[in-house]
């Protein structure tokens, strides 16, 4: 069962035994104002400085991909260097061009 059904179950059980409709989805949305609150609060994120480090976690972890982004493509380019350096040399090897220079 989720949240919304529950309170939408508890909402009619309540309705059906005398409170108003409006009453009842008011006491809904104070209870939720007030556990959402609570969350923020749990979380340290209730003071006013809150917006501006949600940001700077957003940006910071934009950051960090962007980085982890950036350091696979190297990778994979510095790999690839190297593989066709290798095969370079092989070929260089096989068809006797070290043979040459001496």
């Amino acid at each position: 069962m989720t949240d919304a059904s529950m309170v939408a179950r508890l909402t009619a059980q309540a309705q059906g035994q005398g409170a108003d409709l409006v009453t009842l989805r008011a006491l809904v949305e104070e209870a939720s104002e007030l556990g959402t609150g609570r969350a923020l609060e749990a979380l340290g994120l209730r003071d006013s400085n809150a917006r501006r480090d949600m940001d700077e976690l957003r940006e910071l972890l934009q950051a960090w991909r962007d980085a982890k982004k950036t350091a696979w493509k190297e990778i994979v380019t510095w790999a690839i260097r190297i593989m066709l350096a290798v095969l370079v040399i092989g070929m260089s090897i096989r068809l006797g061009l070290f043979e040459m220079l001496r």
